[in-house]
């Protein structure tokens, strides 16, 4: 009769012991409560921030951007336009900064693509949160970018010689109601992030909506200056009814019917695209 002894290794041991101290631990200690939506909001506020310390070249698109295109059109343009430089400044400032912002909303788009792409977005999915507040914090620490671009086109208005009738409070109502309508026209570029295949593609297809909205529209000159078929398409577009809005506020009036629109406006793009992004990201 012979007699099978089984030996284990150690390092099995140490691996048993191991799984047996996790699950102590696991066991032990009570569930950690579930974050807010406010608090996760912020969260994924603060990481979209962290980026742009950690890629501070991607600063560009709200610094030099605006820089150039102010300096470029009042220059080139201003004279042969509105007769002398500053007096167009007074007219093409309003309109870069709403040119400026409309513009940089599709890289909240842009970043999720790549983020799909990477993994970042399975790993995501996984947390116990509510997964709106993923793209609602992507969208706060754009509006931090937007306040940014924002505040150079206007300093640097200031330096060549704007002068807004409405001063600093017309000034911050114009960039308030610039950023509200930046942050709902941003959900458009969510959903389409999280449909396109790739993030070139996803830039093509904004770049096919943004070129033709922000240049047919009264950012540059007015439209009656335009051909008589051109300016009903002109003065129907949402972003010469913003321009318009925000003008008005920094010249110290108050343009109901625009400022309202646009609120509105803003409005309807949360209400419609908010849940078709959520209801994409629930089945992708």
């Amino acid at each position: 009769m012979t007699t099978t002894t089984s030996t284990r290794s150690p390092e099995r041991d140490s691996f048993d012991s191991d799984i047996d101290r996790v699950r102590a631990a696991l066991g032990a200690g009570t569930r950690p409560p579930r974050p807010s939506a406010v608090s996760t909001s912020f969260t994924f506020g603060w990481r979209a921030l962290l980026k742009i310390k950690h890629v501070p070249e991607q600063l560009g698109d709200v610094t030099m951007f605006p820089i150039m295109f102010v300096l470029m059109f009042t220059y080139l343009f201003g004279g042969a336009l509105a007769g002398s430089t500053r007096d167009y400044l007074q007219f093409l400032l309003p309109g870069v900064l709403v040119q400026t912002i409309v513009m940089i909303t599709m890289y909240t788009g842009h970043t999720l693509n790549k983020e799909i792409h990477r993994g970042t977005f399975d790993r995501t999915r996984t947390l116990p949160i509510w997964q709106p507040t993923v793209f609602i914090g992507a969208l706060l620490g754009d509006a931090a970018r937007y306040t940014m671009a924002s505040t150079v086109i206007l300093t640097l208005g200031l330096i060549l010689g704007f002068r807004p009738e409405g001063g600093l409070i017309g000034m911050l109502l114009g960039v308030g109601l610039v950023l509200i309508f930046s942050f709902s026209f941003s959900w458009i570029w969510t959903a389409l992030g999280l449909l396109m295949r790739s993030p070139e593609s996803l830039m093509g297809v904004s770049m096919m909506i943004i070129f033709p909205v922000t240049f047919v529209s009264n950012i540059f000159v007015d439209p009656s200056t335009m051909p008589s078929w051109l300016q009903p398409v002109v003065e129907a577009n949402p972003i010469s009814l913003l321009a318009t809005a925000v003008r008005g506020l920094m010249a110290g009036e108050a343009p109901m019917f625009e400022v309202m629109w646009v609120l509105m406006a803003s409005v309807v793009l949360v209400a419609v695209f908010g849940p078709v992004t959520s209801y994409i990201y629930r089945r992708k």
